[in-house]
């Protein structure tokens, strides 16, 4: 057995794949139309008590779940795979990992718009139509219309249909969709067969559950533009999110503590007439007299020249002729 390729299949691919979702081709408008034509023949054969009605009441009549006991704990267990809750987690789990493995929210975001569809669409015709259960029916061979009532469409089987059918819808590889496509028509066919087996609903309930469903599945390749783009802006608020929790995890080093350049020193100028020489102010210490030097700008005293030529030591600066006075 090849365990490398097992394990390989657990990883996350180096880049996401390019593949394109499902276009509205007209084999699939032909489809979608025919099956919005059964739904509303069947609603309309309900509406009018017609031979469908009878067969409703033949059926519940017969009481299935009385002639074939043994079936019953298996029926009990394998409706639960109709149930919206189980099916959603688990194949929310299953498209979560594939999310991550493809690097794409594309096959959660698929899930949520079906979800979404699933109970905007069969929810309001279960209120709007208001019909009775089998068990809560009120006059045998009427239609049980408009009533209190919330089973028609069956949700079991069109959340079957649904869930199930997902996984066909958002295979890339044509084997993997027909093998899936034939595992979700078994699970949406047994869990609508089981549901008029057990009396929960009429049969013309899981006939429109069957066709509600269908309809959704069909109508996705026209959310298509409207999943990408709710893709983008979630990644790219994911990437934003990154950058800041990335950026605060950072340590702040603090920066160069700066200092104010010193002041060039001014020459106060006079005033006009004053003619005192200008006087520089001094950066520290005290203030000196621009007049009065200091002590280092003293040049030492020099004595006047002596005319050695003269032996009474005269200064040459006197004439010869000059008389001196004593």
């Amino acid at each position: 057995m090849n365990t490398r390729r097992i394990f390989a299949r657990l990883e996350q691919e180096p880049q996401r794949p390019d593949a394109a979702a499902p276009a509205m081709s007209p084999v699939r408008k032909a489809l979608f139309g025919a099956t919005a034509a059964f739904y509303t023949a069947i609603v309309a054969a309900v509406l009018t008590t017609s031979s469908l009605v009878r067969l409703d009441w033949q059926v519940m009549f017969f009481r299935p779940y009385k002639q074939w006991p043994e079936l019953h704990p298996f029926l009990d267990w394998f409706v639960v795979l109709g149930q919206r809750g189980p099916t959603a987690v688990l194949i929310a789990a299953w498209l979560g990992w594939r999310s991550w493995r493809q690097r794409t929210l594309r096959p959660l975001l698929v899930l949520g718009t079906a979800l979404l569809l699933l109970n905007v669409t069969v929810g309001a015709a279960k209120l709007g139509m208001g019909r009775e259960g089998p068990h809560y029916a009120n006059v045998v061979g009427s239609n049980e219309m408009f009533l209190t009532g919330d089973i028609f469409p069956s949700g079991h089987t069109a959340n079957a249909v649904v869930t199930w059918g997902i996984l066909a819808y958002l295979a890339t590889t044509p084997q993997a969709r027909r093998i899936l496509s034939v595992t979700a028509a078994v699970f949406a066919l047994g869990v609508g067969t089981t549901t008029a087996y057990l009396g929960t609903h009429w049969v013309s309930d899981v006939l429109l559950g069957w066709a509600a469903g269908l309809l959704i599945l069909l109508a996705l390749p026209w959310f298509e533009p409207l999943i990408a783009r709710a893709e983008v802006r979630i990644l790219t608020a994911r990437d934003r999110l990154r950058a800041r929790m990335a950026a605060a995890r950072e340590p702040r080093h603090p920066g160069p503590v700066r200092r104010p350049a010193p002041r060039p020193s001014t020459v106060t100028a006079p005033p006009v007439g004053d003619r005192r020489p200008a006087v520089e102010p001094a950066v520290t210490g005290r203030v000196r007299s621009a007049s009065r030097p200091t002590p280092g700008e003293r040049r030492p005293h020099r004595s006047a020249p002596v005319n050695r030529a003269h032996p009474g030591g005269r200064p040459s600066g006197d004439h010869p002729s000059r008389p001196v006075n004593h």
